[in-house]
């Protein structure tokens, strides 16, 4: 019989470098029963968990889903119920297209007890990984974060308007609606907005490739790049090369 308090809370891993969970997470993974983690989570930081917790995997790998989302909505609650704590560890921020806020409902509709840990989203950190920043003064004042591929698989209608606008435009899930976010961009005379895609990011397996709006597909191609990967379209991006740029000359005159 479980004597403890049926509880849920929901952990952002951070976007794959496990020097980039957050303190508060770790706290929390130790004091786990149950941890059901995805495959966006770096599987070194499992190595932090309770080690009398029982771990269950239930992300999906190459459109393989080993849970539906019911499923594991179901889960929570079953294993709250019969073990107590039990932690939903999520890639990124679990509020950022995470489905964290949908999961903390479904738990709450139980009389469970729920919580969030946040976590630093890859919409943000992996595009500083490589020396690009959201926002800069003459570069861009805003910025979005939109999802590539709605849950009904289509393109999302954000992604036009946001071609319209001189923020930067971050689009996570997004690689196999490539072909049409260009034409987007394209239709609004954007041809040589700089583009960043960012593969595996934060990790030790991160692919980078640099364009512009009409030169990406090829890039893309030519790197063979593929999800997981954020696409960055924005003038910050140049940025990165700027810094690689000065870093070179620096370099030149210690040698001289």
């Amino acid at each position: 019989m479980n004597l403890k308090n049926p509880k849920l809370t929901v952990v952002g891993a951070g976007p794959g470098d496990i020097d980039l969970i957050t303190v508060k997470a770790l706290k929390v993974l130790k004091t786990a029963d149950v941890v059901l983690y995805d495959a966006l989570v770096n599987e070194e930081l499992l190595d932090f968990i309770n080690p009398k917790a029982e771990l269950i995997f239930v992300g999906k790998r190459r459109g393989c889903y080993k849970y539906q989302q019911e499923q594991i909505n179901e889960l929570i609650v079953a294993r709250a119920n019969s073990h107590g704590h039990v932690v939903r560890l999520k890639g990124g921020d679990p509020f950022i297209f995470g489905r964290g806020a949908e999961e903390m409902e479904y738990a709450a509709n139980y009389g469970i007890e729920v919580a969030v840990v946040p976590g630093i989203s890859s919409s943000l950190a992996v595009p500083a990984s490589q020396n690009i920043p959201l926002t800069k003064r003459g570069s861009a004042e805003s910025f979005w974060v939109i999802t590539g591929t709605t849950k009904e698989h289509q393109i999302s209608s954000d992604i036009k308007l946001a071609a319209q606008s001189n923020a930067t435009v971050v689009i996570l899930m997004g690689m196999s609606k490539l072909p049409q976010i260009v034409k987007l961009f394209q239709a609004e005379g954007k041809n040589d907005l700089p583009v960043a895609i960012i593969q595996d990011g934060t990790t030790s397996k991160e692919k980078t490739g640099i364009g512009t709006v009409d030169t990406i597909a090829q890039i893309v191609a030519e790197k063979d790049l593929r999800n997981p990967a954020i696409i960055v379209l924005g003038e910050v991006v140049k940025h990165r090369q700027t810094i690689l740029e000065i870093q070179h000359q620096y370099a030149k005159e210690l040698v001289f």
